[in-house]
């Protein structure tokens, strides 16, 4: 029986992760800052699937959490065999107006947060040759995004920071995949303030679901790099083929201002 940590379980494509690793009798470490709903979950899981949940509350843009949490696991006595790094959030605007404050909460939840949690876990990993991690980016990694520029950079740490350790913990029996879903119906769009984003309106977007089975199918395959859906594929592959210049003009007019 494999057990789970998920970052961000509370909704959107963490929930319905931690909803398909449960349904497979695996059992749970879910992470949010959510306590209400992280109890729910816990009860749900635990009466529906006969598994065990352990729910942690941390605001992992703190920066003390990260390890307080994997200290937690560990007083517990439990091996994770799947790391799932889906917590992130970002912002839509001008650099020059956003607010720092939550761009440096951002830093420390996209990039600090979960470099850590998998440089904790993979050590854990490496030693006894097993394990999975999962590593939630975006389409986004694959250019600049003006108008969301530090969430866009951030992803872009995420899928390079990801491939280069995948590459170093291979040979030791583990796989570390990236995640890369375009625009997903998940509560992104409003904690981003991104509700007259063309990328959002007016769209059929994939639901949190589909994106969550393709990825948790991906990670068991040990995939380096799951771009969710043909045309994020092909706009993600494609853009190695303009001028970078090109590529941020029309990102920016995708964005919708």
């Amino acid at each position: 029986m494999k057990t789970a940590l998920i970052t961000g379980a509370s909704s959107g494509i963490g929930l319905e992760l931690a909803k398909i690793h449960a349904s497979k009798g695996g059992n749970l470490v879910l992470v949010a800052r959510n306590k209400t709903k992280l109890d729910e979950l816990k009860t749900e899981f635990e009466k529906e699937f006969n598994v065990y949940v352990l729910t942690i509350e941390k605001d992992l843009s703190q920066i003390n959490s990260v390890q307080e949490v994997y200290n937690e696991v560990k007083n517990h006595g439990i091996k994770i065999d799947y790391l799932i790094n889906n917590a992130g959030f970002g912002d839509f605007g001008f650099f020059s107006e956003t607010d720092w404050n939550k761009e440096l909460q951002m830093i420390n939840l996209n990039i600090t947060a979960l470099t850590l949690f998998t440089k904790l876990f993979v050590k854990d990993m490496v030693k006894r040759k097993s394990g999975k991690i999962m590593n939630v980016a975006s389409t986004a990694a694959f250019q600049a995004g003006p108008t969301m520029a530090v969430y866009f950079a951030t992803k872009a740490y995420v899928l390079s920071f990801s491939e280069a350790v995948n590459n170093e913990v291979k040979d030791f029996g583990v796989t570390i995949t990236t995640l890369c879903p375009g625009p997903t119906v998940s509560g992104f769009k409003s904690a981003a303030s991104m509700d007259n984003s063309n990328l959002f309106n007016n769209k059929n977007l994939p639901s949190s679901k589909v994106v969550a089975e393709y990825g948790y199918k991906s990670m068991l395959k040990g995939k380096t790099i799951a771009i969710h859906g043909f045309m994020n594929k092909v706009m993600a592959n494609s853009v190695r083929f303009f001028p970078r210049a090109w590529v941020v003009k029309i990102t920016r007019k995708l964005q919708g201002i």
